[in-house]
């Protein structure tokens, strides 16, 4: 049931991307919208095979050889999750604040070396975009806490 909800998004994220593919060539902020997507896509199917992949059902203790063995692979399948969980939490999120600094900070100086006034309110834009590593930082630690 888990993965419906993920294949609903990822069908809802197709259907939304129909207007904007045309016949022909494309600008570069249709280039950067696709490329986005297709990630967004291909995270999003990645998530759905992780997910179904570890709510398969274990085997019947009665019937393994040996119930050991057995006890021990979902724990170790889910610790797995979790580190593979917060190191995409971070990874990802660094990713992003790394794109929004890159675009923010140039401005920021731009508008700085014309007006000195102007520091503080471009400092803060500066500043919103690293905010996203730390909140990325942030949900890894909790969810390293939690294994």
């Amino acid at each position: 049931m888990l993965f419906v909800i993920a294949t609903a998004a990822v069908i809802v994220a197709t259907l939304l991307l129909i207007p904007i593919v045309k016949v022909g060539s494309t600008s570069g902020a249709r280039r950067r919208v696709l490329a986005n997507a297709g990630v967004f896509l291909i995270a999003t199917l990645l998530m759905i095979m992780m997910a179904v992949g570890v709510s398969a059902e274990t085997p019947d203790p009665d019937t393994a050889p040996d119930t050991a063995a057995v006890e021990t692979v979902p724990a170790q399948n889910s610790q797995g999750m979790g580190y593979l969980a917060a190191a995409l939490a971070t990874g990802l999120s660094c990713l992003g604040a790394g794109i929004a600094i890159a675009s923010t900070a140039p401005a920021a100086i731009g508008a700085f070396s014309e007006d000195p006034k102007a520091f503080g309110k471009a400092l803060i834009f500066v500043v919103l975009g690293e905010g996203v590593a730390l909140y990325g930082l942030l949900i890894s630690i909790l969810l390293i806490n939690k294994l």
